[in-house]
């Protein structure tokens, strides 16, 4: 049976350019290279009706993206291939971000009947019409060669709200990157309607700790990028309040003291408690075997983990996948789980360190790899994104954004993206889960019992 047909029509784009600059061509470095075969980042904030018509919404928006890129200008540029030699023998092949001014896109879609309220459905799970608000859907990094590496689709909603949905290529710049130079296009629009204080500028030059540029062994990138789709999935975007995760911060203490954990008792935090939840309410839903292993893995921010730490304004990619050690699904689950799964989840935040950091990178160097939908772990969960990100400082002009949401990219069973809470206080966890595993997890009674 075919799907119903998208209600959301693209209208016009609009190819925005930086001012002209000296050419320049900056390599990536094994962190990006390594991000080639992931989707585009996909990320979105819905808005209440702006005081602009639709045209002067989207040439204030586009006159404030010249300028934020005139600043980041690697995000207008497009990935190149060079061929390495050995004199007359192939010695593989870097990506480099040709920063010749190609170009970032602004799209403007058209919502037919649907409105603010559809977007955001309470206790339901997140629409399909919500992946249509972003463009780039089907790209990989890789393709940035061809196409944008940063595209904005503005699509108006039937009742006057606006859907900004934004996507930036994850070769070029992992999420802390990605919202700083949202942040920016957004003070920079309201600096347009109102004075505002400049933030700090971006750190464009690349580094890691294995130098660069990051070198494959193959003629090209192309060779290792694989464009895998999951089966269909459902999405559901749940809320912890601040009083929740203290609560379940407190739980986690209770049951590390009583097991005689008075270390990991004291060092547990409000992700490890709610990392501990939401990998044991998953493992509870999916019904794994009693002897099956499971691992929570996280992405991790490293720029405050080197020494000396990388600014935080470093634009490029500076994350590394951690994991638990891995867990029978019966020693997870037991009474008393909590606390020890919390524990597990701050040992792996605790074990990466500066000395950590650059192992992996030499690890890499030595055997350089591309990550793939292929490598995810069935049993495992995969937590993501973070509520440190600034989504909702992204003002750009009329005023804080409703709700915050994502598209198809890089989704599977058993992904977790975290985001702040809009008002200022707690966690927003979009879980993503086969239809039958999200049917069981509606039905248990710890994980409900701690959502808001």
């Amino acid at each position: 049976m075919s799907s119903l047909p998208s209600p959301v029509r693209v209208v016009s784009r609009r190819t925005v350019k930086p001012p002209a600059r000296p050419h320049e061509r900056i390599p990536l470095t094994s962190w990006d290279t390594a991000m080639l075969s992931a989707n585009y980042i996909q990320k979105g904030l819905l808005f209440a009706p702006p005081p602009l018509s639709t045209a002067g919404l989207v040439d204030h928006l586009e006159a404030a993206l010249a300028d934020a890129l005139a600043v980041y200008y690697p995000v207008a540029g497009r990935f190149v291939t060079i061929q390495h030699r050995d004199g007359d023998v192939a010695a593989g092949c870097s990506v480099s971000v040709d920063c010749g001014g190609q170009g970032a896109e602004i799209l403007l879609a058209v919502a037919d009947g649907v409105v603010a309220a559809d977007v955001t459905p309470p206790d339901a799970d997140v629409p399909s019409v919500v992946r249509s608000f972003f463009p780039l859907a089907e790209a990989v990094c890789y393709d940035g060669h061809e196409l944008p590496l940063f595209a904005a689709q503005v699509t108006q909603l039937a009742d006057g709200c606006v859907f900004l949905g934004f996507a930036g290529n994850h070769a070029l710049a992992d999420g802390a990157a990605f919202w700083n130079f949202l942040n920016a296009w957004a003070e920079i629009a309201r600096s347009r309607l109102a004075p505002t204080t400049p933030s700090r500028p971006p750190l464009l030059e690349r580094w890691s700790p294995d130098g660069g540029p990051a070198v494959l062994p193959c003629a090209d990138p192309s060779a290792l990028v694989e464009r895998l789709w999951p089966p269909p999935l459902r999405e559901r975007m749940l809320h912890f309040s601040e009083e929740s995760l203290v609560a379940l911060k407190e739980q986690a203490r209770r049951e590390l003291l009583s097991a005689g954990d008075a270390a990991g008792a004291a060092a547990v935090t409000r992700f490890q408690a709610l990392a501990s939840l939401l990998w044991r309410s998953i493992t509870r839903a999916r019904g794994l075997a009693p002897e099956r292993e499971t691992a929570c893995r996280a992405a991790i921010n490293n720029r405050g983990r080197l020494r000396p730490p990388l600014p935080a304004e470093y634009f490029g990619n500076s994350v590394d996948g951690i994991a638990t050690s891995r867990m029978r699904a019966s020693e997870l689950l037991a009474p008393g789980g909590h606390g020890g799964a919390a524990a597990a989840v701050g040992r792996a935040v605790a074990a990466h360190t500066d000395a950590d950091i650059r192992a992996r990178a030499a690890a890499w160097r030595a055997k350089p790899v591309v990550y793939t939908m292929r490598k995810v772990d069935a049993a495992g969960v995969m937590i993501g994104s973070s509520p440190r990100f600034d989504m909702y400082g992204c003002d750009f002009g009329w005023g804080k954004a409703v709700a915050a949401r994502s598209g198809k990219a890089d989704k599977c069973d058993g992904k977790v993206s975290l985001y702040p809470g809009r008002d200022g206080g707690g966690i927003d966890a979009e879980v993503m889960l086969l239809p039958d595993h999200m049917a069981a997890l509606e039905r248990d009674d710890e994980l409900w019992t701690n959502v808001s």
